[in-house]
């Protein structure tokens, strides 16, 4: 079985960042080992938990992010693992850790980058490495507010209070930065032969995903604003949640730009025989007939695209409340037209197209005696295997298995799943 990360072997250290980059790597055939202190990692002791029974090896959140890993735990106070773990990180490929050291200053980075050339080390930090605040503690709440994201994210009424969205967003986003950096740095050692010190700085990261908000204020003093599910911007736009005939709701997403797309929304009020009782239908004929797409950018400036694109949404309005939630959203999909219906964490997780894909992975549990589905890949690799992961670690449970007393390698996956239960 091939994997796109085959034979890549990598020693995560848990921290608070470092998870999510682990699992993508392992997603991706990494041979990933996550390195924790002989209590667990701290992730190992959040809740919630299986059962609400409290124990390191039921954290819903260590798993969420350690599936398909191994686990390993070293005293840092004890010399001897110490130098076993100094043996070990000569052999990996990348080190994911939350600073350029590890095991309290005890190994770090140019040190093995001096055994190890080929190594590459990925920090994953809250401010970057160089910052005044790196020793600044961080939550979520203080990394998305302070990034940006939660500026963001909210609603029309600005007596409302921004809103912090839940599941660890900082912790996420920096997981994927760390992937991203380690694989470009990857294709650098491809070509070179050389590997690097990749430094995550996770503030900037999640900066980066508050979309034009920020440059729209460096590049032209603008200033977005929160709109209710739609994106922060310096105009206002026009609301897209609709409540459907079912009392569900739905979102009425991308407006149509080009003569043929509005030539079907036409037809699609026709067919439900609401033409007569939407008298702006004019205007969609009007930009049915027109042979070129409309240019969004003179919305309040030329009348006429104002005035078909305002009938264009109230079109949409219209066609979702004369529907079921679901009905609107694949009516409208077979149609071409970018809706959606809104659901709930469940309800999407359940969703035929979701399962259909594949995206809900059962994972035996055989210490639990039960199979628990987890959210998998949400890309498919036509050119890769992509393996049903083993279950995330219990506290230490490979660490008899993962050193070659002789060699101190990481022993091979196969050694590992013949052995584990002996």
């Amino acid at each position: 079985m091939t994997t796109l990360l085959d034979g890549l072997r990598v020693l995560e250290f848990a921290g608070q960042y470092t998870g999510v980059g682990g699992r993508l790597l392992a997603e991706l055939g990494g041979d990933v080992v996550v390195v924790e202190p002989p209590t667990g990692a701290s992730t190992r002791h959040r809740p919630p938990f299986v059962d609400d029974t409290r124990d390191p090896d039921r954290s819903l959140r260590w798993w969420a992010e350690n599936v398909g890993k191994r686990s390993v735990t070293v005293d840092p106070d004890d010399p001897a693992e110490i130098e076993r773990l100094r043996a070990l990180i000569r052999t990996v490929d990348v080190v994911i850790a939350d600073d350029i050291s590890v095991a309290d200053g005890r190994i770090r980075h140019h040190e093995v980058a001096q055994d190890n050339p080929g190594v590459i080390w990925v920090a994953v930090t809250p401010f970057g490495r160089d910052s005044a605040r790196a020793s600044d503690p961080t939550t979520d709440l203080t990394m998305m507010a302070g990034a940006g994201p939660v500026w963001n994210c909210g609603y029309d009424d600005h007596s409302i209070p921004p809103i912090h969205g839940g599941g660890d967003q900082a912790t996420n986003i920096a997981g994927h930065y760390c992937a991203i950096g380690a694989l470009a740095a990857l294709a650098h050692r491809d070509r070179t032969g050389r590997g690097q010190l990749v430094d995550v700085n996770v503030t900037a990261a999640c900066n980066v995903t508050s979309e034009q908000t920020t440059y729209n204020w460096l590049v032209a003093g603008e200033t977005c604003v929160r709109q209710t599910g739609r994106h922060a911007y310096f105009l206002p736009s026009s609301p897209v949640q609709v409540r459907c005939a079912d009392g569900a709701y739905a979102t009425t997403g991308i407006l149509p730009r080009r003569p043929t797309e509005f030539a079907d929304m036409l037809a699609w009020l026709r067919d439900l025989d609401l033409e007569e009782e939407f008298p702006e239908a004019v205007f969609l004929e009007m930009a049915a007939g027109r042979e070129a797409p409309l240019d969004i950018a003179k919305i309040g400036v030329d009348d006429e695209t104002t005035a078909i694109l305002s009938a264009a949404r109230e079109a949409m309005g219209l066609i979702a409340s004369r529907l079921p939630a679901h009905e609107f959203f694949t009516s409208g999909q077979r149609r071409g037209f970018p809706v959606g219906a809104v659901l709930t964490v469940d309800e999407a997780f359940e969703d035929e197209h979701v399962v259909a894909r594949g995206f809900p992975l059962p994972v035996d549990h055989p210490e639990l005696d039960r199979t628990v589905r987890y959210p998998g890949r949400p890309y498919h690799l036509h050119t890769a295997d992509t393996p049903v992961p083993a279950r995330p670690p219990l506290v230490g449970e490979h660490d008899r298995l993962l050193y070659d007393p002789a060699t101190s390698k990481v022993a091979s996956r196969e050694s590992v799943s013949a052995t584990t239960d002996q």
